[in-house]
């Protein structure tokens, strides 16, 4: 077991978590500053059809990436917990069935995504004028899937040993390079909406070199070998029961994606659907520093409570929700202050601003609360209780939001009534979630 292994048992949990979660973080806001830069870019060179194009195509990319979810933190979790019980073959088993698990589903989704490609943009809420824009991008997008697959699977296992830096490096070098490549694909080579999904998946696959580079200098704790390939069942249903919270939510995204777009485009049509592919990247942008937070927490907590060490994990726990409180207000202050000045940013489009500047008031109104629900939810996944980490992933999006989304507009309140149910949906989960993490943590004894 190597130093950053060891040290998630031993070192202050304060200055444990600064330096796991703030590479995490830093990795995270790279990565949504890429949404952020490709929207604009498409905003300015290819229309408000392309931003809308961009959030027809998300909800397939976010399925992709809850698989990726599923299997990484899946594995994360019972790789951390693994190497804080001292079983690091174990610990090296479950990378190398994860790397199988990811190939074989991937593998599905694309063939998947390839034979149904406009059936699906359909269903997912593309009207006749977008459905151009979102063909061309998806289309690309699945042929370099797998290599963010891999990226994404593969440092959610780095960061299980503590190695946050190099998960930070992979990020970085993929959405970096993606930053300066989609101008020139763009507006150099004049590909339009095809040079963002070019430069996307070519960005993907130097990460995906980084990544196998880190694994085969020896460097990281696991050793992965061709026998620890071979899929075993009960790391594969511990890997899926763990990982399927974390899968859920992604997917709960992908649902809520489908349902708003659809009833965006039937009150408000595709300016309205452009809106919110603009408002949702702001809001991953904003918010990305508590998943940071998370990302750090989660090997912390997994580590320390397999080795038994409870009043770790809940100082940890306890940390992690003051941060991210504090991160999420942030948030809030700057979308309150500056909603006009956000939407200017991604189009000059009048009627997309008028929309979008109301649409942040109400969508970003209760986010200074959320991070009670996020560590809550991030806890069970990091000490493997699947159960309540499976009821808390589909607490605010699948029980409360989709349902309001789809209530609010048809009692009179049209396209208010699909806004306002966000910040309905945040404090009534948040509520509930505060009390499931107060009952485990007072589960928690020395």
């Amino acid at each position: 077991m190597n130093k950053h292994s060891l040290q998630l048992g031993t070192e202050s949990i304060k200055k444990l978590l600064v330096k796991l979660s703030l590479p995490a973080t830093i990795g995270m806001i790279v990565n949504a500053l890429y949404n952020l830069v490709d929207t604009i870019f498409i905003g300015r060179g290819v229309g408000y059809l392309g931003i809308a194009g961009l959030s027809i195509a998300f909800p397939i990319q976010m399925i992709l990436m809850a698989f990726s979810f599923m299997v990484g933190i899946g594995a994360s979790s019972a790789v951390s917990r693994s190497l804080g019980e001292n079983n690091l073959e174990r610990a090296e088993k479950i990378a190398g069935n994860s790397y199988v698990m990811i190939l074989i589903i991937v593998g599905i989704m694309v063939t998947i995504g390839y034979t149904f490609t406009d059936p699906i943009l359909r269903l997912f809420g593309a009207t006749d004028n977008i459905l151009p824009y979102s063909r061309d991008y998806i289309q690309i997008i699945l042929g370099g899937s797998i290599f963010f697959s891999f990226a994404m699977s593969s440092n959610n296992l780095i960061r299980s040993e503590g190695n946050a830096k190099v998960a930070m490096l992979a990020m970085i070098i993929g959405t970096g390079l993606n930053i300066i490549l989609d101008p020139i694909f763009i507006f150099v080579f004049d590909m339009g909406i095809k040079g963002a999904a070019w430069a996307t998946i070519i960005s993907q696959f130097i990460s995906f070199l980084y990544v196998l580079s880190y694994f085969r200098s020896g460097k990281s704790s696991l050793k992965i070998k061709p026998h620890h390939l071979k899929l075993e069942i009960g790391i594969f249903k511990e890997i899926i029961a763990v990982g399927l919270p974390a899968f859920v939510r992604q997917v709960n995204g992908s649902i809520l994606a489908v349902i708003m777009n659809n009833t965006l485009g039937t009150f408000g049509g595709d300016i309205a659907i452009t809106v919110y592919g603009i408002i949702n990247r702001v809001m991953m942008f904003l918010l990305m520093p508590l998943f940071g937070v998370v990302q750090g927490m989660q090997p912390i907590v997994g580590f320390n409570y397999g080795a038994k060490k409870y009043d770790r994990v809940k100082e940890t726990v306890k940390i992690s929700i003051l941060v991210t409180t504090m991160f999420a207000s942030a948030g809030w202050i700057l979308s309150q202050l500056f909603p006009e000045v956000i939407i200017r940013v991604f189009t000059t489009e009048s009627e997309v601003i008028s929309l979008g500047t109301q649409a942040i008031h109400y969508i970003f109104l209760a986010i200074p609360v959320i991070g009670i629900q996020i560590i809550s939810g991030s806890l069970f996944q990091a000490i493997g209780k699947a159960k309540p980490a499976f009821v808390l992933s589909i607490l605010r999006q699948m029980l409360i939001l989709i349902p309001l989304v789809l209530i609010l507009p048809r009692l009179g309140f049209g396209l208010i009534g699909v806004f306002v149910a966000f910040p309905v949906s945040d404090v009534i989960s948040t509520i509930i979630s505060g009390f499931i993490l107060k009952h485990e943590i007072d589960k928690m004894h020395l």
